[in-house]
């Protein structure tokens, strides 16, 4: 099971995770390209899952991820980012979804190794709505083990949809997550695909 329990001052640091703010303090230091979002230095393919690290002094200037898109008309339904804060050893777990869920019911990870109590939303923007919170290394193991996994979300109508992601790469990606994000803490230059 996920381990929810976070100090309050860890919990603060996760608003200062995913790596669109780490593109805001970059766009910050490079006033005259504020317009230009920051683009990763460091982009790498594991199966279904990216990993990304950005030309930023961040707590976790690198980052994994998966979209989900409609084939329809190319809408984000799903996406998973995982980060790593190598000065804490620690995960962050952010999965966002479409507007119009019930927020509060929270939303539920599913998978064939293990199944989450609920996560609650923290915030919402014009792009969909977030679950924000760190997880514990035994669950980033469960994950990786899983052969398929789901978001279970409850849309505000009260219809429930299983959002479907794949886990393919999902631990080399994670290997290669905390190599590159130790890489950039410690000063080095990550290596370049």
């Amino acid at each position: 099971m996920m381990s929810l329990r976070i100090p309050f001052a860890f919990a603060a640091a996760l608003l200062l995770v995913p790596a669109a703010l780490a593109q805001d303090a970059a766009q910050q230091q490079h006033a005259p390209q504020a317009n230009k979002p920051v683009q990763p230095d460091v982009t790498k393919e594991f199966g279904d899952w990216t990993v990304r690290c950005y030309p930023v002094s961040s707590p976790s200037p690198c980052e994994m991820l998966e979209l989900r898109v409609a084939k329809k008309d190319g809408q984000k339904i799903l996406g998973v980012l995982l980060a790593y804060i190598p000065s804490r050893d620690a995960d962050v777990l952010q999965i966002s979804v479409p507007l119009g869920v019930a927020l509060q019911n929270g939303l539920v990870i599913n998978s064939d190794t293990f199944k989450s109590g609920v996560l609650k939303y923290r915030r919402c923007d014009m792009q969909g709505c977030y679950v924000e919170t760190a997880i514990d290394s035994k669950t980033v193991g469960d994950i990786g083990r899983a052969t398929k996994a789901e978001a279970q979300i409850i849309a505000m109508d009260g219809k429930r949809y299983n959002l479907v992601f794949s886990l393919k790469g999902f631990t080399d990606a994670h290997r290669s997550l905390v190599d590159l994000a130790k890489q950039k803490a410690g000063g080095g230059t990550a290596a370049k695909p």
